[in-house]
């Protein structure tokens, strides 16, 4: 008797917990925000220009506690996470994305500490939560990105301190309303125009506003609001 092969299903990759910064500067007409070029590299969206972001590492937990979230922003994460997220896990997202942006930028959202394995206390006040997506099926890396954005000005960011390094080269303030110098991923210029239709709806950007949700479910693309 001939046995058949076993057919092999394919592992589906789980997402894991992301976070990305979008960084604007309002000192001028039009606002812009802080991109930087991908290495050719990564895996994941090689030369490309994104957001300083990552991963969030187990360790981003331990100081999750600094400052305390907009309640708003705490709630939506809340609802995008569910319900059995603890405070802690939920801003350590938050905490991940200010930490990205000390690593990839040089640029730090708090209080220098000496001594401490982050260099400093992440202030998570003046955050917004902006979108999540989740990477469809089917890419060599899949995320759970949760997108906040921050005014320089409010964490008394000087726009002309941004340097390169490793992770992301050739950082600049690009024009919201003007892509066309850069090369970005589909869900980064998706999540552009979420925040250019917030920013004309209110310029202060309102930490309560409804939050876009970017997923697949059975092959089609979905957007929810949080």
């Amino acid at each position: 008797m001939t046995v058949q092969p076993e057919t092999t299903r394919k592992r589906v990759l789980r997402p894991r917990d992301a976070a990305s910064l979008m960084l604007l500067d309002r000192s001028e007409r039009r606002p812009k925000v802080l991109m930087g070029r991908r290495s050719k590299a990564h895996v994941f969206m090689p030369n490309l220009h994104v957001f300083p972001g990552g991963r969030r590492d187990p360790a981003d937990h331990r100081f999750a506690n600094g400052s305390e979230m907009h309640p708003e922003v705490l709630r939506r994460l809340r609802l995008a996470k569910g319900e059995h997220c603890s405070p802690a896990r939920l801003q350590a997202l938050a905490v991940a994305a200010l930490r990205e942006l000390q690593e990839e930028a040089n640029l730090i959202v708090g209080k220098p500490v000496a001594g401490s394995p982050l260099a400093f206390l992440p202030d998570l006040t003046n955050l917004r939560y902006i979108a999540r997506a989740v990477t469809p099926p089917g890419h060599p890396r899949r995320f759970d990105t949760h997108f906040f954005a921050l005014f320089a000005d409010e964490a008394e960011i000087d726009p002309a301190d941004v340097r390169d390094s490793q992770e992301l080269e050739d950082l600049r303030w690009i024009d919201l309303d003007d892509l066309s110098t850069v090369q970005v991923p589909d869900i980064t210029a998706i999540v552009l125009a979420d925040l250019r239709s917030a920013l004309e709806d209110d310029a202060s950007l309102a930490f309560d506003r409804p939050v876009p949700f970017y997923h697949t479910r059975r092959g089609r693309h979905i957007r929810d609001l949080l």
